[in-house]
């Protein structure tokens, strides 16, 4: 009921937000997969039904039901729904329309923007904006291409330019650099790091936008831009990183904030303290939402 109010709310006000800030979140959701496939590559099967993690409709529920109050929390903390929601791991486009259709969420005005990418795991970007604050003009996914100028089987970045009730364009990519696994991991993300770079020196050359902001799950230790910003979005091994963010701004001033709500987070029986309360633990299924933390981004 809570939720329902909180919704209510924001849909009456969500016309009177400021024009001279835009809210971003960028949260990595862990394997957030569809319980029902037509059909499943060998990576996907394990999170379907039929696979040993026995993937559910009531589970797959759960976790976007869970994702939906992050989401509204965020909102109350910061007196606004955010403008635009950038997902990592979500397998396809019907993860976002069932997010925002069969979740609290249904109450606000939310589009998606979510393209299928050679991502060998099935996982993909997605975003989910605001209508009552921004406007889509353009959207794409943007391959990242080896040496000898061939698709790399991974992510894409997904780009997507908005207009805003200032009447200027903002453009918002959305990253999900390779991960840390593999000989060729850095040489992949240097890759992703670069493709990412040359997008927004292109946008902004052929004034596409004035301003631009990167975010996502870059897989690598970042140094945030506000100094003040000290927690991890990740433990890995008793750690906390700082992977998740953003990574590059243009034409704006960004503050970082990690939503660090106690109902995402578990004790770490392992190295002591908290570590955020993941959705499986290898095969065995313990109810969280991710291994990530969301990171809020306020653009000014």
């Amino acid at each position: 009921m809570k939720m329902l109010l909180l919704c209510l709310m924001l849909l009456s006000g969500a016309r009177t937000a400021p024009t001279d800030s835009l809210l971003v979140i960028t949260w990595n959701i862990e394997n957030c997969f569809d319980w029902q496939c037509d059909s499943l590559s060998s990576s996907e099967i394990e999170f379907s039904s039929r696979g040993d993690r026995h993937w559910t409709r009531k589970r797959f529920e759960a976790k976007t039901g869970g994702i939906a109050k992050t989401l509204l929390a965020a909102a109350d903390r910061f007196g606004r729904f955010p403008d635009v929601v950038a997902l990592q791991e979500i397998e396809n486009g019907k993860v976002l329309r069932r997010l925002v259709s069969d979740t609290p969420l249904r109450k606000l005005d939310i589009g998606t923007v979510h393209y299928e990418s050679p991502d060998p795991r099935g996982i993909d970007c997605g975003i989910l904006y605001n209508r009552s604050t921004l406007k889509l003009c353009y959207s794409a996914p943007c391959h990242l291409y080896d040496s000898c100028g061939r698709v790399i089987p991974t992510r894409d970045i997904l780009l997507a330019v908005f207009a805003c009730p200032g009447g200027e364009n903002i453009a918002v990519l959305v990253n999900h650099h390779p991960s840390r696994l593999g000989s060729s991991s850095d040489t992949r993300r240097a890759i992703a790091y670069a493709r990412m770079e040359v997008l927004a020196d292109s946008l902004l050359t052929a004034g596409v936008c004035k301003r631009l902001v990167c975010v996502g799950d870059f897989n690598t230790p970042m140094q945030w831009a506000d100094p003040e910003c000290r927690s991890g979005s990740l433990k890995f091994n008793g750690k906390w990183e700082r992977i998740d963010g953003c990574a590059l701004a243009r034409g704006v001033r960004v503050r970082e904030e990690v939503l660090d709500f106690p109902f995402l987070l578990t004790h770490d029986s392992a190295h002591g303290g908290l570590k955020p309360l993941r959705t499986y633990s290898g095969p065995r299924y313990l109810g969280g939402l991710s291994d990530h933390l969301p990171v809020a981004v306020s653009l000014e």
